[in-house]
């Protein structure tokens, strides 16, 4: 039985990939701040749950030394974990852009590190990063994010050369908007009054395309192929929509894409108003 590990698996994209691994008949470590709060998986035959916050290390090896007590070998990493800081650049914290970092950069290098010496030992393992289209072009209000995402990028692109001698395979997940309850849940908006029309327009046109977002199952099926296909593949745009954007972003120039992007979330008769 083969076995994966999960952080951020308590809902969303992580809870659905969690069950998608877990009725193919795979072992499944789904790791989470508050396991407590996941009964529904606890309950699941070959489910184990385990409390892991990605920003504390102790916490990361506790619970890496947990899963491996077992005996039982750890196949595949998804790092799930994470969460959007959005709002202008100029007013957001400095405490807010170093949790965004802990949490979608730092917090991913915590767990790789962790599990890399396992991986080596058997010389095998797959390393699923959980990046986004935001890994590859931008929106407004979403600077911070879309840092972190591009980083991620980067990191696992450079990691696949270091660890391809050790067979171990280094895959990047790339969604578009996702059906879940991301915007509400693990999103932390900051307002500001000296952007707020802007941040009003931008805001609306972005919940309205979520809400015709894929369903988290579509991207808990492309991890599952990128876990499973046993190819040297490094990026996987996870629905219709994250492969249309990506294939233009490549495609036409950087003018004529951000003006697109600008069309699409700001009205051409009210961008002087919102930037005045």
């Amino acid at each position: 039985m083969n076995t994966v590990l999960i952080t951020g698996a308590s809902s969303g994209i992580g809870k659905a990939t969690a069950l998608y691994f877990q009725q193919r008949g795979w072992r499944v470590i789904a790791t989470m701040r508050s396991p407590e709060k996941c009964p529904d998986l606890a309950q699941l035959p070959h489910c184990q749950l385990l409390a892991l916050d990605v920003t504390n290390l102790d916490s990361v090896q506790r619970a890496i030394t947990t899963a491996l007590d077992t005996g039982e070998p750890i196949d595949v990493l998804v790092n799930n974990a994470g969460y959007g800081l959005v709002g202008a650049f100029e007013a957001v914290t400095p405490e807010q852009i170093q949790r965004q970092f802990d949490t979608n950069v730092f917090g991913l290098m915590t767990v790789t590190r962790a599990l890399l010496p396992h991986f080596r030992q058997r010389r095998q393992g797959v390393v699923v990063n959980i990046s986004s289209v935001g890994g590859q072009m931008t929106f407004p209000l979403y600077s911070l994010y879309h840092a972190t995402k591009w980083a991620v990028e980067g990191f696992s692109e450079s990691l696949q050369y270091e660890l391809q001698p050790w067979n171990i395979r280094v895959k990047i997940i790339e969604p578009g908007p996702i059906k879940t309850d991301f915007y509400q849940r693990s999103a932390d908006v900051q307002r500001s009054p000296d952007y707020t029309r802007f941040e009003n327009r931008i805001l609306l046109n972005i919940e309205r395309t979520s809400q015709n977002g894929a369903p988290p199952e579509l991207v808990a099926q492309t991890i599952y192929r990128a876990s499973t296909d046993r190819s040297w593949q490094l990026r996987y745009p996870a629905d219709p929509l994250a492969r249309s954007l990506l294939w233009l972003r490549k495609l036409i120039p950087d003018g004529l894409f951000t003006a697109l992007i600008r069309r699409q979330l700001i009205s051409h008769n009210q961008s002087s108003e919102l930037t005045g």
